[in-house]
Order: structure tokens, then sequence, then C-alpha cells
């Protein structure tokens, strides 16, 4: 399976929190080809069942991204919004957004106000037309941004978290046979609170948990001291906002990496967080891990990853789901 064309693909599906229905649909057909059990839950998680008689490990990596939502159209036609997700605010003007339905627009401000003190209720959306005759009250946008891949690095949009799901994809593409009891979940509302992981992990139940998403990276100018850098490796989560990860499920992830020769990291993220957070705390617990893909520029249209770090994760990823937890 080729990683980056299903990258190159899913970056470009929209699927802001809660309206996950494209990208699940794009997943479902990869999934019915290679696991014996695809349904889809009340949350609208995607879960893809590989049966085994060993431990049941749950994978989770969430399929939504980071938007924004109509609030309001005022008397000339422009639209006022809130967020989906973390946005960084100063980042906004300028950017260009597209709704479901295909309509574009440019983010803009009232600019001398916006400067002085940002804020959402100084931003708008301009469709260069009446915007009540294009969107309402309620209907979401995403951001608009291109697929580069150059000198082993890619450049994209939505790298949070479809890479994650491509690592998901490949692993229960590459596993043929599986002796633990395999479940890849394509989690839901991620961005805005961890919700479709919840209930996802009480309904199976898992003995072993790992999210697998993107993690900031420490090798930046004026960024926060942190040991992980971009083209270093697979990242293991040690910690998160969200998350001190169980200390088993991390040995173990280190001890298949240099088992199997892949370049690994140790990952300490002190802001933000993963699904994980919201699995290790279900029912009575579940003993949780993390693997992660270093990326610059979080929450951008500009994400940057190593192609090598995503392989890299892959394969730890592939040899996570055979080994004896």
């Amino acid at each position: 399976m080729e990683i980056l064309k299903l990258l190159e693909d899913m970056t470009q599906i929209y699927a802001p929190s809660g309206e996950e229905t494209e990208i699940r649909e794009y997943i479902e057909k990869y999934a019915k080809d290679c696991c014996d059990e695809v349904y889809t839950d009340n949350m609208g998680n995607l879960i893809a069942h590989k049966k085994g008689n060993g431990k049941k490990i749950m994978f989770a990596a969430h399929m939504d991204e980071i938007g924004v939502i109509v609030t309001d159209i005022d008397e000339k036609g422009l639209i006022h919004f809130d967020r989906i997700g973390g946005l960084n605010l100063r980042n906004l003007v300028n950017l260009r957004v597209r709704f479901k339905n295909g309509t574009e627009g440019v983010i803009g401000s009232k600019e001398e106000a916006f400067r002085d003190k940002p804020s959402y209720d100084k931003l708008y959306i301009d469709i260069g037309a009446n915007a009540a005759d294009n969107v309402s009250v309620g209907d979401t946008a995403v951001f608009v941004g291109g697929f580069t891949v150059q000198q082993g690095t890619v450049i994209s949009k939505t790298l949070d978290n479809r890479a994650g799901c491509a690592l998901l994809m490949y692993a229960m593409a590459e596993i043929e046979e599986a002796e633990n009891d395999l479940y890849f979940v394509f989690t839901t509302q991620e961005e805005v609170g961890l919700r479709g992981a919840k209930t996802a992990a009480f309904s199976i139940e898992p003995d072993i948990a790992i999210a697998v998403d993107v993690t900031d990276t420490g090798d930046l100018p004026d960024v926060p001291k942190m040991a992980v850098t971009m083209g270093k490796g697979t990242a293991i989560k040690v910690m998160d906002h969200s998350i001190i990860c169980d200390a088993d499920v991390r040995a173990k992830l280190t001890e298949t990496a240099k088992a199997h020769n892949i370049p690994y990291q140790l990952e300490i993220m002190t802001d933000g967080g993963t699904d994980a957070g919201a699995i290790h705390l279900t029912r009575a617990g579940v003993k949780t891990g993390g693997i992660s893909i270093p990326t610059r520029y979080i929450h951008s249209i500009s994400e940057m990853a190593s192609v090598s770090d995503i392989e890299n994760s892959a394969k730890l990823l592939t040899e996570a789901a055979k080994i004896n937890w």
C-alpha cells in the first residue's frame, strides 16, 4: 500500500469534526478488503476488526480536522464564524476556506481592531457574493491547502491526523493473519474533545490501546524545547497534556522498535493531547500508549513531516500489532 498516495487523497477530503462521513466512506472501502468485520458506531467511528485469539488491541486514529462554523450572516453578506478545534487566531487572516457544497471564501478582518485585540468577532468570511444565497448558519468549512512532497518531506493541510489514519490502513493491509484480536478504530470529534475515542473504547473494552497521531517537534527556533526532531524517527509517547502513558506499553513499543531496527524518539508533549487521553480513562482504565509522527506547524495549512518518519511509524505500528502483549 502506498502511504503517500493515501495521504494525498485523504488530506483533501472534507471532514471537520462532526462531519466525518466522506473520509469514513473512503477508509471503509480499504478496510472491507482486509478485515473480518467493519462497522460504524453511533458516534460515527469506523471500526475495522481483524479477529484473533490473543489480547484485544485497539489502535485509534482520528479522522476529523479543524475548521470553522457559521454563527451569523450580516446585512452585507459577510459570514461570521467560530472555531472547530484549536486554531491560531492570528494566523487566520487571508486564509481560504471551503464549505461542504464547494463554496470557497477568504477570511478577512477589521484590520486595526483585530491588530489591537484579536478576536473572532473581528473576523469574517467573504465569498465575493451574498453569503445567504450559498451558506446557512450552522454550516461548516475547512481550510484550503495543497499537498507537496519534496526532498523526503511532505507539506500539506490535515496531516493531523490523516497521516495517522494512513498508518492504520497500512498496518491492517500488511497483517495477513493476526494472533492478537485487533481493532483499528478511526475516531470522530477528536479535535473538539476526544469524543469518538471515548465511546469506542467503552464499547470495545480493549486490553491494550495505542493512539496514533502527530506530535510537535522541538527543532525550530523559538519553539518550546522538546526532544523530538523531524526526520529522526517515529515518536513513542511518554506523556502529553492528556495522559501519562502506561510504562509497560511504552517499554514494549521501545523494545519492538529496537528489535526491528526502527529509528525512534521518546515524546513528551506538554501542550495538547490525543485520543489516548480519553481511552485510558474508559471503564476501569485501559493500558494505553501512543505512536506519533513528528510534525511541524500543526493546525495550519502547511503541516510538515518527514516521509521516513511516516514510514517508520507505519513499521512500528505493524510490528506492535503482532507482538505478544
